[in-house]
Parts: C-alpha cells; sequence; structure tokens
C-alpha cells in the first residue's frame, strides 16, 4: 500500500480512501484504507503499491516513496506499507471497480467502486477512521515524520 501525505504549515494530513461495497456502504469510523491492493507474482511490493494508488485514486503517484514496514492484518494477510509526500486534488478522484454477487445469494452480479470517496484526514482522525489493521500504518508514518499524538 501507499500512504499519501501533504504538510500543511506545521500540520501533516494523510490522504485514506473510504472503502466502496455495500458492506461499506453506511460505515465511517474503522472503514477507511490506504490505496492498497495484492502483489501481482513476481512484482516488486513498491511497484504494486504504486501501480494499486493509481487503480484506486485514479492519480499518478509520487516518484519518490519510502518504506513503512509491513503489518499483519487481522485476517493473517501482511501488507507492506510505503508513504509519499505529495498532493492530490479530491475533484480528480475516481476508483477502480470490482464485480460481486449482490444481494447475497440472488446470482445477480454487480459492479462497485473499490473505494467510494477520497479524503485528507489529520493524524488523530487518521487513526479512528482507518481499519483496525492499519491503525500501524498510520503510526508508523507519524512516527517517521516525527508527528506528536500517534
Amino acid at each position: 500500500g501507499l500512504a499519501l501525505f501533504r504538510r500543511k504549515g506545521l500540520e501533516v494530513e494523510m490522504l485514506l480512501l473510504h472503502m466502496g461495497g455495500p458492506f461499506w456502504a453506511k460505515k465511517d469510523d474503522g472503514a477507511w484504507s490506504i490505496p492498497k491492493g495484492l502483489t501481482e507474482e513476481s512484482e516488486d511490493p513498491l511497484a504494486a503499491a504504486r501501480r494499486e494508488f493509481q487503480e484506486e485514486t485514479g492519480g499518478a503517484p509520487p516518484a519518490d516513496a519510502i518504506e513503512l514496514g509491513s503489518f499483519k492484518q487481522p485476517g493473517g494477510k501482511v501488507i507492506i506499507a510505503f508513504a509519499a509526500e505529495g498532493d492530490f486534488d479530491l475533484r480528480n478522484f475516481r476508483s477502480n471497480m470490482f464485480e460481486m454477487e449482490w444481494p447475497p445469494k440472488s446470482g445477480k452480479l454487480a459492479e462497485f467502486p473499490e473505494a467510494d470517496r477520497a479524503a485528507w484526514f489529520a493524524p488523530a482522525e487518521a487513526l479512528r477512521k482507518v481499519t483496525k489493521g492499519q491503525v500501524a500504518v498510520v503510526q508508523a508514518l507519524m512516527k517517521k515524520l516525527g508527528v506528536a499524538g500517534s
């Protein structure tokens, strides 16, 4: 995954995406994520993070990134997270789509965006908004940036 951050004076903000699809539609706290996804076979983790950023936001990722580490998720998957400083105009947000059976057991396929919206958050709010498994990613970024209260 790629955690995009920007500085606004002395403050830091982090770009998060609200997860798309019917399961997340009415959830807010704990329903946001950094742009992330699966690594293709033999794909470099940073290349995968950049590709997923572009697919899930519609924007080009910054050229430079630093590794934040590996973070085991509650379901057992591992996120290798990177951070990059840059800006992203929320008006340009557009996410790729995925298909799933909806409603369940209906036999009908429906299309949903992987992420349905994007927003910038200050550190304390980002910690509240991200999924439980990504709290450590936000904390690692804030520690790397020397931001208090993380």
